[in-house]
């Protein structure tokens, strides 16, 4: 019995002690590996608390060495695991593979989660509806801005806007991309929007958690996916059931997106009504959530710079009256319209931060060394993050503050006149192969739906207070508490 007991004793320790010897092993060809490859960026201790998503990153670049100052790049280790975190377009530029173990559950093997093949064929499906024809049709918005602003005009009670915005994006979406819109503003109930705010919610506490992320609850995910699923079946039937002799005859100006998903599955081997759910789910996600969160915090800050609306205003009534629905031509020719959409972008870029894992062994071209301008060693499957909110608000990428540049963090549309950004100093739409393939339309979208809005009111009164004034970063940024509003008609005595 005894020498049982050693000898199991004995087994455990030499099990133990070789785990060890692997693992200085492991720990040293990596080291060499990335040796070879560069170096290492500024170190981060693995303690990293958590914080809120933007603290979280100024957190990153407070703790680390000092030569971070020189380029925003850090690294630590958790559970075993060696991240990289940057801010620095010149690391930013690097292309990666995306998370989609991670993400799968919730979009599938859509544009956003895919590579290589799949993210062509999904990118292909999409580029026929975002041509500038079909950009240029802007009447696709006007009912539904109509439907809007009969909600809005309520004569200066409070009103939160942001939802509004988020149920308008998703039936214009819907009606430009699946053919018939989700009627949404029509209905304040939508169980559809609760779910895709959970689902999102969850999918983020997963992706944040890392190795951690088998401990995250799921069961309002679960239900939530149920809820979307309903909501999303009938189009997905639709497409199912479209035949390809009537197919054939809209190809064109007159088909969907939903028409070409449905073509293309009949061409190809696999589950079709999976990667029909996939695509409608991912896009629904770009056509919703980016566009409402930019309106959202734009009439955030009109409300609290009157100033700043009411020269907006002046410019759209000079270029299209009171009445007159804005062509594509009069939203570009609209320079301070399209200032204060670019300012909101700056400020509020819809998607905050973002993943890459490395493809292959490889090196980021600066933030390591003492002086943090050599390169860094990145392995195969290394996890990368990297801010395009920190990156927009960061001092050291802008010119010295100064009579016609406002400080980094103020809402001044009017910076735009004269300060054009480096390439990669401003990415609202990412960069690079994946760069938003709709934003040409987004840009449409929301000035469209600004213009409107500022022709039917002649001012905004603020009923949001500095207790408001919260960020939610969940996949998309967003108001954390809404947008609270009123809106006064020209023809109110107010």
């Amino acid at each position: 019995m005894l020498a049982d007991y050693f000898t199991v004793r004995t087994a455990l320790g030499l099990f133990i002690l070789s785990w060890i010897v692997y693992s200085v092993q492991l720990r040293l060809r990596q080291h060499w590996s990335i040796k070879r490859l560069g170096g290492y960026a500024p170190h981060l201790g693995s303690y990293v608390p958590f914080v809120r998503d933007l603290e979280f990153w100024y957190y990153l670049f407070s703790h680390s060495a000092p030569s971070v100052s020189t380029s925003n790049t850090v690294e630590f280790r958790f559970a075993g695991q060696r991240f990289i975190f940057t801010a620095d377009p010149e690391n930013i530029k690097g292309k990666g593979k995306v998370f989609l173990h991670e993400w799968e559950e919730f979009l599938g093997h859509g544009i956003f989660t895919t590579d290589g093949e799949e993210w062509a064929n999904s990118r292909q499906l999409l580029r026929p509806q975002f041509v500038q024809t079909r950009i240029r049709d802007l009447e696709i918005f006007e009912n539904h801005v109509q439907q809007l602003l009969s909600i809005l005009d309520r004569q200066g009670t409070e009103v939160d806007v942001s939802k509004l915005f988020y149920r308008y994006t998703l039936d214009a979406a819907t009606e430009f991309l699946l053919g018939r819109s989700a009627n949404s503003l029509g209905n304040a109930d939508s169980d559809f929007a609760l779910a895709f705010e959970e689902v999102q919610r969850i999918q983020t506490i997963r992706a944040r958690a890392g190795p951690l992320e088998c401990c995250v609850p799921l069961w309002s995910f679960r239900r939530g996916l149920k809820v979307m699923a309903s909501f999303i079946e009938p189009f997905v039937q639709e497409a199912l059931r479209k035949d390809p002799g009537e197919l054939a005859e809209k190809e064109g100006k007159e088909s969907t997106w939903l028409d070409s998903v449905a073509q293309f599955t009949r061409d190809r081997t696999g589950d079709a009504r999976a990667f029909i759910r996939d695509q409608i789910v991912n896009i629904l996600l770009a056509g919703r959530d980016t566009t409402a969160g930019t309106l959202s915090f734009l009439f955030k800050e009109l409300s609290a710079q009157p100033r700043i609306y009411s020269k907006l205003r002046q410019e759209v009534l000079e270029k299209v009256g009171s009445q007159k629905q804005p062509s594509y031509e009069d939203l570009k020719d609209m320079p301070y319209l399209q200032h204060c959409i670019n300012e909101t972008l700056r400020i509020y870029p819809a998607v905050p931060y973002n993943v890459r894992v490395a493809l292959k062994d490889t090196s980021l071209p600066r933030g390591g060394g003492n002086d943090g301008h050599s390169p860094i060693g990145v392995l195969e499957d290394t996890v990368i993050g990297y801010s395009p909110m920190y990156l927009h608000r960061e001092p050291a990428q802008y010119p010295a503050e100064s009579a016609s540049f406002p400080p980094v963090m103020q809402f001044s549309p009017e910076r735009w006149e004269k300060w054009t950004p480096r390439p990669w100093q401003y990415i609202p739409f990412n960069g690079g192969p994946r760069i938003c393939i709709g934003q040409q339309f987004a840009i449409a979208e929301m000035g469209y739906t600004t213009v409107r809005i500022v022709q039917r009111f002649a001012k905004m009164e603020k009923y949001w207070t500095a207790e408001d004034d919260w960020l939610k970063s969940e996949v998309v940024l967003s108001p954390a508490y809404g947008v609270k509003v009123g809106f006064h008609n020209a023809t109110e005595n107010t």
